[in-house]
């Protein structure tokens, strides 16, 4: 396999993780991420979605719904653009 498959295959498999989480919310906002961003995402972009992706459902929501703060090992920044397009697709 050439780096080129590799990477397509992982922006697959992250696309299926973020339709397929566990909770019918989170696959509501991380699956049209995946689904608009990872095609132009470079491995360290993919590496920071594996990361979020890699949260429990539940605190994820929680810091989605502006419930919680996150804790300091979340990217916030990253957190702060999956919200933001969230948002922006539901028009909120």
């Amino acid at each position: 396999m050439t780096a080129g498959e590799d990477i397509a295959i992982r922006r697959k498999k992250l696309r299926y993780r973020a339709w397929h989480r566990g909770t019918r919310e989170m696959d509501l906002v991380l699956g049209p991420y995946a689904d608009t961003h990872t095609d132009s995402m470079d491995d360290s972009q993919l590496d920071r979605l594996e990361a979020l992706m890699s949260e429990e459902d539940p605190p994820l929501l929680t810091w989605v719904m502006g419930q919680e703060t996150p804790p300091d090992h979340v990217d916030k920044a990253f957190l702060a653009e999956v919200i933001a397009d969230h948002q922006a697709r539901v028009g909120k």
